[in-house]
């Protein structure tokens, strides 16, 4: 990375990994934000290797599908993505984002390490004690695990179609 003075730079990029329902719209919101250096679609949390989009969609495997975030920490903080994870998905809803059902669309954050892990469960717990929803937070938070990044046509699905979002 080049700095504005030309001078070359060493930037720490950090990962993020998020489960919200249908990847497509959640990968989007996540390629707007400032710092963000890359997105990729995929599933995590589950027990098969190398899973494929059919095999996550019968629900068998345990993976969710997520968003894997690379970002610049110095330009945008993880507590900044967990903002953009609330925003983008009901989190009251068990394994379910609007029409699309099942273990694949449960609200998950998948933390890479303990500093993630505690950002991530004082987020949740404010907006707990925050009072915006009438019903319990159901999201968990695990270890990510071995992430398996989804086949090509998912990744900027929506970019790739002119599309801005998928919300419903």
């Amino acid at each position: 990375m080049t700095n504005s003075n030309g001078t070359k730079t060493e930037t720490l990029d950090a990962k993020a990994t998020f489960g919200a329902g249908c990847f497509w719209g959640v990968e989007a919101a996540y390629r707007q934000i400032p710092g963000v250096l890359s997105t990729s679609v995929g599933y995590l949390g589950g027990a098969m290797k190398n899973p494929t989009y059919r095999d996550v969609c019968t629900g068998r495997t345990g993976h969710a599908e997520v968003v894997q975030v690379t970002y610049d920490p110095s330009r945008v903080t993880y507590d900044d993505l967990l903002t953009v994870f609330w925003e983008n998905h009901d989190p009251t809803t068990l394994n379910r984002q609007g029409p699309d059902v099942g273990t694949q669309y449960r609200s998950a954050i998948f933390y890479h390490d303990e500093a993630q892990r505690a950002v991530a469960e004082s987020s949740k717990e404010e907006r707990e004690r925050g009072g915006r929803y009438r019903r319990p937070i159901v999201t968990e938070i695990t270890p990510a695990t071995d992430y398996f990044e989804a086949e090509d046509y998912h990744q900027q699905y929506l970019e790739k179609r002119g599309l801005s979002s998928c919300h419903i």
